[in-house]
């Protein structure tokens, strides 16, 4: 049986988030009102410029993309969906995508995105995990997507890995787990290595306590360490 091992997307491996990526897109299309883009750009100049959360932003992304979604045709987005992929596809972080390559075909990979899983279904044509989970929204008889959310992985990450692990007859020995942000707690909380891949305040103060291996990557240079003795100054 192969050893597991799970790992967040949205800015662990893609250097970017992928909603917000097919968000723009789909404004430049056209196929979404321009004023949308008017009204998260103000939360993402906050974010710029130090004075708000990228949490907020990503956050107005995701509503934004909920609302503008409805009555929309399922196909109008798997078309931008693949125009996105083509051309970002290599925006990745060298560790966590090196680290995905050395293990493909010797673990059993799950990758979880809080993006839609049209867009994370095409990425994953690229990074080929063994199971996918993105956002689902619903479809009406006709095509256009509705109002209705039928899945939102990423809400609830700990509860999908424990069920299908048990469904599937999977066990953790050996497993790995890669995230970012304190979504991501709960499923590095069960495997055995877990890594806390640039994280967010909230997830490396969990990571100092419980003594989990941070990596931070920036420009060409990967930093792997054991946070116990080493101080984070909160921005």
């Amino acid at each position: 049986m192969k050893p597991v091992a799970i790992w967040d997307i949205d800015g662990t491996i893609f250097r970017s988030s992928l909603t917000i990526e097919l968000f723009r897109e789909l404004v430049k299309q056209k196929i979404f009102k321009p004023s949308l883009l008017h009204r998260v750009s103000q939360s993402e100049q906050k974010w710029l410029n130090r004075q708000g959360h990228y949490e907020d932003y990503i956050a107005g992304v995701v509503g934004a993309y909920q609302k503008a979604i409805v009555g929309k045709k399922k196909s109008e987005i798997a078309k931008a969906s693949r125009k996105i992929i083509r051309e970002h596809k290599f925006r990745t972080y060298r560790y966590t995508k090196s680290l995905l390559d050395s293990i493909r075909g010797k673990y059993f990979t799950i990758g979880i995105s809080g993006s839609p899983l049209e867009v994370v279904t095409e990425y994953n044509k690229f990074l080929r995990f063994d199971k996918l989970y993105g956002w689902e929204f619903g479809i009406d008889e006709k095509g256009r997507y509705t109002d209705a959310i039928l899945h939102a992985p990423s809400q609830y990450k700990k509860e999908i890995i424990v069920r299908y692990l048990k469904n599937h007859g999977l066990d953790l020995k050996k497993s790995i787990g890669v995230g970012d942000t304190e979504s991501d707690i709960g499923f590095l909380d069960l495997v055995e290595r877990p890594v806390a891949f640039n994280p967010n305040y909230s997830l490396a103060r969990v990571a100092r306590v419980k003594n989990w291996t941070v990596v931070v990557e920036r420009k060409d240079l990967i930093i792997e360490f054991k946070p116990k003795n080493v101080k984070f100054l909160r921005q």
